[in-house]
């Protein structure tokens, strides 16, 4: 009997032990808004890097994905000098994976599929909480200047003149993790205009930005809400001509697309991928000449915790939640 009570004691001891470690470790590892495989110790609002080495990741090929606005085959060419580039500062081969979507590039890094990202200002939140995605920098102009604006297009001869003139109509959507493309409008329409999508207009989706504006000019749409950068890029391609697109509103400006790394790269690695973005040489790149169509020049330095603030903002006055699936 007594032996069986030191046992149960034992027992009960290891037991009490293993909680309070189990504590303790849970404690060491805030976490925040970020999915539980990952912690944040430093409050950056980013997943840390593991401290343990077994959990690095250091593969023979690296792939980049730049985020789905437009024709993919467009902008393997526009990344081919800087993935060049990548290969050499890292000595690694550098593939470039053409995304359909920003919940499939999401999911991509989120199973260790992509390494190095281009994410989109909306789906930038979803990709630090749920994939581990660690982003760094933007694009900017020479000055330092970067981001975008929200607009509403319309085209001409549409009866659409000003924002009120929505409802009762159509209104384009990109994708719902999209800032200009479903986030923003939607916050701003509701708090300026009182509009709320399928109550005071028909809402719908084009799946991204170069549909929503071709949509438009091809009069398939009504109005559109899209991201004037992807829209005077495609301009200063002659996709579509500036008669065939009337603009009706025009937001804040906002972060454009962060790039970044994945969480677990080895953290050797992770520096000489910082180092080939701030020490890319832009002129006379195929980066450039697809990116100066909307005045970029450079990469500079970010923090998520700063730059996206606004766009935090804007998620909780939609009621986003960051829960990972």
């Amino acid at each position: 009997m007594k032996l069986a009570k030191m046992a149960v004691s034992a027992a009960a001891l290891v037991a009490g032990l293993a909680l309070a470690g189990a504590a303790t470790a849970q404690e060491d590892c805030p976490r925040g808004d970020l999915d539980e495989r990952f912690c944040d110790r430093d409050g950056d609002l980013i997943a840390d890097i593991p401290t343990d080495p077994s959990q690095w990741l250091d593969p023979d090929t690296l792939i980049f994905a730049y985020t789905p606005v437009e024709d993919p085959a467009v902008y393997k060419e526009a990344w081919s000098d800087f993935l060049d580039y990548l290969e050499e500062k890292t000595g690694k081969k550098v593939q470039f994976f053409p995304v359909q979507s920003n919940a499939a590039q999401i999911e991509a890094m989120r199973s260790g599929r992509l390494h190095i990202s281009g994410f989109n200002t909306g789906s930038n939140p979803l990709a630090v909480n749920c994939a581990g995605f660690r982003p760094f920098t933007i694009m900017a102009a020479e000055d330092g200047s970067f981001g975008y604006e929200m607009e509403i297009i319309t085209y001409p001869g549409s009866g659409i003149e000003e924002v009120e003139d929505i409802r009762g109509k159509q209104l384009a959507f990109t994708s719902p993790t999209s800032n200009s493309g479903f986030k923003a409008p939607s916050a701003i329409l509701k708090a300026d205009f009182d509009m709320i999508p399928d109550r005071d207009f028909e809402a719908v989706f084009s799946g991204k930005h170069d549909n929503s504006i071709l949509g438009v000019a091809n009069k398939d749409y009504m109005a559109a809400s899209v991201a004037n950068s992807v829209m005077e890029r495609m301009i200063k391609r002659e996709v579509v001509k500036p008669g065939q697109i009337v603009s009706i509103y025009k937001s804040q400006t906002f972060p454009t697309t962060g790039y970044g790394v994945v969480y677990n790269l080895k953290p050797e690695l992770q520096e000489q991928i910082k180092d080939a973005f701030f020490s890319f040489e832009w002129e006379g790149s195929s980066l450039q000449e697809e990116f100066e169509k909307n005045g970029e020049a450079q990469f500079i330095p970010m923090t998520y915790k700063e730059f996206w603030e606004v766009i935090r903002k804007i998620d909780a006055a939609n009621g986003v939640s960051y829960a990972c699936k």
